[in-house]
């Protein structure tokens, strides 16, 4: 089963909440995921409340060979789970 650490989102219409799950490749954004890792709030107003994540799930879902989404890649790299990859 191929993995993916994408978002999905939970936030009513307007006030967008995510997720960061483990889901396989072929499911729909919102639907079944195999666990969750995280939260991501684009609203919030502070750097540290934006994510919250388990960075030791996270490296363990990478070593098992999932790949984030360019998003996510962002964010992990931001939390320092991922190193930086320059252009």
């Amino acid at each position: 089963m191929a993995t993916k650490i994408r978002l999905r989102r939970v936030g009513r219409k307007g006030v967008p909440l995510y997720r960061i799950v483990i889901a396989d490749k072929d499911a729909p954004r919102d639907g079944r995921f195999v666990a969750a890792i995280g939260t991501y709030n684009p609203r919030a107003e502070k750097a540290l409340d934006k994510v919250t994540l388990d960075a030791d799930q996270a490296k363990a879902w990478l070593a098992k060979g999932a790949t984030p989404t360019d998003t996510v890649r962002s964010i992990l790299e931001r939390a320092g789970v991922l190193a930086a990859q320059k252009a």
